[in-house]
């Protein structure tokens, strides 16, 4: 559903009518109330997240903090209006594909047993819920089904790139439902031949692979469609990561890692060369454990990232300066400018590292 700026909100409500009404009066041909969402939604540097125990998504102004667009009632019950602890929120030619992940049993006091969502869904500006894959709250791996999908890839061919957790695979569905490609085999965890470990997600290279964050095998590998590793940072049996959450691919050639188990944001060479860090439990107020969930590089050359039981996004430059914050640090709430264990975090308009629709 749609929510303009506190500031903003009375006025641009009457203002829209009183619009309609002059156009009525005087019969110049005028545009409707509408048109005027176009000054707030999908406007570029505004910043997506993944509020995740909020269960909902949001487009924020970076220079109010104010929220101009959101989804999600705050249920924890999935539905029409509804999505359960989201992990990705991905804006895609002014639509919103979403991640509904669900909870874990015992990782939220509200919902103590779980609480299952399992879809992923392409969701208009007015907040309906145009196309689903997965069904609401049912937890499977069988035709059209999920198990905690953590992260959604709208690909240019218009199919999209699933990481399905809970089912330990990848796989690429089309708009018609049908899984065309996987990489993973459902329901086996392992570190073999097409094998993952709760992977946690994955983007389309431009040279046609793969790049996965396969959390649980402490490593990020770049997998041909073939299914062969050509590429990897990280192994199960070494100590280079711990939680392997997101990975890109830069312009440069490097890789930029979110290592969560370590709270730490690491960029490697093709080598594996270590050549930038930053530590999000080393600043003033920090958690002892944040883990940092998402961290993607933007256009003016500063890394987004979601810290996530900082409960805030922050910007870095390349000193490790916090240029700017979304949320209060260490203070898990749904007020203005405050986020509970953000999960995900993007700027609308920059695909720097990710995969272009």
């Amino acid at each position: 559903m749609k929510i303009v700026s506190k500031s903003n909100r009375t006025s641009k409500k009457f203002a829209g009518r009183a619009f309609l009404w002059i156009c009525v009066a005087t019969t110049f041909l005028c545009l409707s109330s509408d048109a005027f969402a176009g000054d707030w939604y999908n406007k570029n540097g505004n910043v997506l997240i993944s509020d995740q125990f909020n269960n909902r998504v949001l487009e924020v102004d970076p220079a109010t903090h104010e929220i101009v667009w959101s989804f999600g009632d705050g249920s924890w019950i999935a539905g029409p209006t509804s999505v359960v602890a989201p992990n990705d929120f991905q804006r895609v030619k002014g639509r919103n594909l979403v991640a509904g992940t669900g909870a874990p049993p015992g990782g939220e006091p509200n919902c103590p047993n779980g609480c299952a969502d399992n879809r992923v869904m392409l969701i208009g500006e007015s907040g309906d819920i145009i196309w689903q894959y997965g069904q609401t709250g049912v937890t499977g791996s069988g035709y059209d089904q999920l198990n905690t999908p953590v992260q959604n890839t709208y690909l240019p061919n218009g199919d999209i790139l699933i990481t399905d957790q809970g089912n330990q695979r990848v796989i690429e569905v089309n708009m018609a439902q049908q899984i065309v490609w996987q990489q993973g085999q459902t329901g086996v965890a392992g570190a073999a031949y097409n094998q993952l470990n709760s992977p946690n997600s994955a983007e389309l290279l431009e040279n046609g692979d793969i790049l996965i964050a396969d959390e649980s095998n402490n490593r990020v590998i770049e997998v041909t469609r073939n299914h062969n590793i050509v590429w990897h940072y990280g192994s199960p049996n070494s100590n280079k990561l711990n939680g392997a959450a997101f990975a890109s691919r830069l312009p440069n050639g490097n890789t930029l890692i979110t290592d969560g188990g370590n709270n730490r944001i690491l960029e490697v060479t093709s080598s594996g060369q270590v050549v930038w860090t930053f530590y999000t439990n080393m600043r003033a107020g920090s958690v002892p454990n944040p883990q940092p969930s998402r961290a993607v590089r933007l256009k003016n050359g500063n890394t987004l990232i979601s810290d996530q039981f900082n409960d805030q996004v922050i910007e870095v430059d390349s000193g490790g300066n916090i240029v700017w914050s979304q949320g209060q640090i260490g203070v898990a709430g749904n007020g203005f400018n405050e986020l509970n264990a953000p999960y995900d975090s993007k700027v609308v308009g920059d695909y720097t590292g990710l995969t272009q629709p």
